[in-house]
């Protein structure tokens, strides 16, 4: 269990300098999809309360939650699209700067313009497909909100990347830069 959660966490960082997830403090994980109170506020100003079921959630305290088996499902298929191990560990590195707004930490000045631009329109088409009812290549999870965007592009990223290389280059190339890494190369390989 702890050796499959930290594998798959790993390998969004393999490639990065630094601390590995420098905010981390725990992970913890259920046996199955949990429950958790989702608090919203209206234009009104009531704050709401809600109760919802879960696969995963990550804090801004540094905390990831997750259900094991939908960890193991995800270390099982590795050409669906959805690992929600991916998912959350993408969460904690968008957290890393104190915003969870679908851009992590990149670096260079220079490099969130380009960013900006290709996650903004790409968010922008999921949430067109979403609204429409269409399908798409991408988990229409993600035209929640560009935090949601993020992590489902990484799921895909990791796991269809030709898809997306086809269906959108520009997507893959910013993917491939913030990750340091090409998962294209590991699906051609043949064991």
């Amino acid at each position: 269990m702890i050796l499959t959660v930290s594998g798959q966490a790993c390998i969004l960082i393999v490639n990065h300098e630094g601390a590995p997830y420098p905010n981390l403090k725990s992970v913890l994980i259920y046996p199955s999809a949990f429950s958790s109170v989702q608090k919203s506020r209206e234009n009104s100003g009531t704050v709401t309360e809600e109760r919802v079921t879960r696969l995963g959630e990550s804090w801004s305290n540094g905390t990831v939650v997750l259900a094991w088996d939908s960890v193991a499902r995800g270390a099982r298929n590795i050409f669906d699209g959805r690992n929600v191990a991916y998912h959350e560990f993408a969460h904690q590195l968008d957290q890393e700067d104190g915003d969870s707004d679908g851009t992590p930490y990149l670096g260079a000045p220079e490099a969130y313009q380009s960013w900006g631009a290709v996650l903004c329109e790409g968010f922008e088409r999921l949430w067109e497909k979403a609204n429409k009812g269409k399908k798409s290549f991408l988990d229409p999870y993600g035209a929640t909100n560009h935090a949601e965007y993020f992590a489902v592009a990484t799921e895909a990223f990791f796991e269809k990347p030709r898809q997306m290389a086809k269906k959108r280059p520009e997507l893959i190339e910013e993917l491939k830069d913030y990750y340091r890494l090409d998962p294209r190369e590991w699906h051609s390989r043949k064991c």
